[in-house]
């Protein structure tokens, strides 16, 4: 069983080992960031200790049939999960959960200075933006994919076309102008 002085003390010495993190005080409890976005806390609610971390959305899915984790309130949905430290802790199974956490939260100049044999590749989200092509780029590929025949006659038809034309410049009338007031005295 952990103490909140000691699993404090241990989520520390696992996280601050990290390249370019920091601890804050964020909600009343000590959390660990990188680049200014939480990676890790730490907590004692009522007697509970314990500790929270993001991880891959499937494998928060199945963590969280272990009774010692939960999804973590407010964010479990993202892949937050809250591991209960209560009991016997494997402070390995809390490094490698803690590694997975940073990996997904750092940014890729604070993932390069891993050890690089530890270091997987960081999987790009699957998000609308990068699901989809956007309207551009799947008008461009159409017009690539287009037989040259259908391109030769989309250029001529748009050579044809009439162009708009500037209004000419209002004309001057001739011996109008106008004359500079004199001073005033």
């Amino acid at each position: 069983m952990a103490t909140y002085a000691t699993a404090l003390q241990k989520m520390r010495r696992i996280c601050l080992a990290l390249p370019d993190t920091k601890e804050t005080e964020t909600w009343g409890s000590p959390h660990f960031r990188v680049a200014d976005k939480i990676f890790s806390g730490c907590g004692d609610k009522d007697g509970h200790v314990s500790c929270g971390f993001k991880l891959e959305m499937d494998h928060a899915a199945l963590i969280v049939d272990d009774p010692r984790f939960s999804r973590a309130p407010y964010v479990g949905h993202k892949g937050w999960v809250t591991m209960d430290l209560s009991g016997t802790v494997d402070w390995a199974l809390v490094a490698e959960l803690v590694r997975e956490s940073y990996q997904l939260i750092a940014p890729k100049r604070s993932l390069a200075k891993l050890e690089p044999t530890k270091a997987p590749a960081k999987k790009p989200a699957a998000n609308k933006r990068t699901a989809r092509p956007t309207a551009k780029k799947a008008a461009a590929k159409k017009r690539a994919t287009k037989p040259a025949a259908t391109k030769k006659a989309a250029a001529k038809k748009r050579a044809t076309k009439p162009t708009a034309k500037k209004k000419p410049a209002p004309k001057k009338k001739p011996g109008k102008t106008k004359r500079a007031k004199p001073p005033r005295r």
